[in-house]
């Protein structure tokens, strides 16, 4: 038995924080963050909402996209890197949110690699027959634990969320294929946030160095993400049978457009068969792949029996990639 995407949907933010915004707050300009990144504008949500508000917004728009009522969902994952709290998770809060009384939930930190890891642990519960019906999301505010003083990464972070609906598959021609999962941790010390755990709690002296912003050696995660991304979306390929013309959409992780580009070379893809949305969003976490993969299904680009690949690299380090066949008309 095939787990099945059957829904996806996502939310982002309405206020906008353009490159010429950054240029008022930060030394950096507009044809700087473009040329480096290939981001023109990020969405940042209101500082009394966190997580779990996008989550649930993006949720709400599968169930009502699939017909599901709430107390039809088993099981909620939630990818983040930015829960509204250390204790309890964030999930707790979505199903709450969302009625979802029948469900249980939990949060999954897989850094950008994050929804990845949650939609292969979700397909799980649904190839071994223990669930029917499993919520899979994506959502981060990345602008909470972004110091926008650090032009090397305030530029690159936005906010948002997406999410899909896992079912068994009625036709096991259809649905998530395979996955290739990798987590290395000597990778740790390159992009982190060092304040706020059980090695440095939230102090005086922790918020006066300001220990609670994510922080990143760029070259060195460059260069990682462009090997390992790369490789291991041409591995998913050839472990299938599959050449790069056969498939309809790269759905990447939306980090940095020069890391995308250099994955669409490893796998001989034709720019039209890779989605980019970076420019509007920037990175949002465990959030880029699901509302990349929203935006294109309302677009009316994907049918069912097409061939997708997903893939990310984010902190730990931990990157992945999984083959999925379109399920939904």
């Amino acid at each position: 038995m095939k787990a099945a995407i059957t829904g996806v949907g996502h939310f982002t933010p309405d206020r906008k924080l353009t490159n010429k915004d950054l240029e008022q707050i930060v030394e950096t300009n507009d044809e700087w963050i473009i040329s480096r990144t290939g981001i023109k504008e990020r969405r940042i949500l209101e500082k009394d909402k966190g997580s779990s508000y996008m989550a649930a917004k993006a949720a709400q728009q599968v169930l009502e996209q699939t017909n599901t009522t709430a107390d039809e969902i088993e099981l909620i994952i939630l990818a983040t890197v930015s829960p509204d709290s250390p204790v309890p998770a964030a999930a707790p809060i979505v199903q709450e949110a969302l009625n979802a009384n029948n469900s249980w939930a939990f949060d999954l930190n897989g850094g950008c690699t994050g929804f990845i890891y949650a939609l292969s642990a979700g397909s799980q519960f649904i190839e071994s027959g223990k669930h029917e019906k499993v919520l899979v999301i994506g959502s981060d505010k990345m602008s909470s634990i972004v110091n926008y003083k650090d032009r090397n990464t305030c530029v690159l972070f936005g906010d948002g969320a997406g999410a899909v609906l896992l079912e068994p598959s009625k036709n096991d021609e259809l649905g998530i294929y395979d996955s290739i999962l990798h987590t290395d941790g000597s990778g740790a010390n390159l992009l982190y946030i060092e304040g706020g755990g059980s090695v440095h709690p939230a102090s005086h002296e922790t918020v006066e160095k300001e220990m609670h912003f994510i922080c990143q050696d760029g070259k060195a995660v460059f260069k990682r993400a462009v090997t390992d991304m790369a490789e291991v979306s041409a591995q998913i390929l050839t472990n299938n049978g599959l050449k790069g013309n056969d498939i309809k959409f790269l759905i990447p992780h939306q980090a940095n457009l020069r890391i995308i580009d250099a994955v669409a070379r490893k796998m001989e893809l034709n720019p039209d068969q890779v989605v980019i949305n970076i420019e509007r969003y920037g990175n949002t976490t465990a959030g880029t792949i699901p509302i990349a993969m929203s935006e294109t299904y309302q677009e009316n680009k994907l049918e069912k029996g097409d061939w997708i690949v997903i893939s990310a690299f984010g902190a730990g380090f931990t990157w992945g990639s999984m083959l999925i066949k379109w399920a939904i008309d």
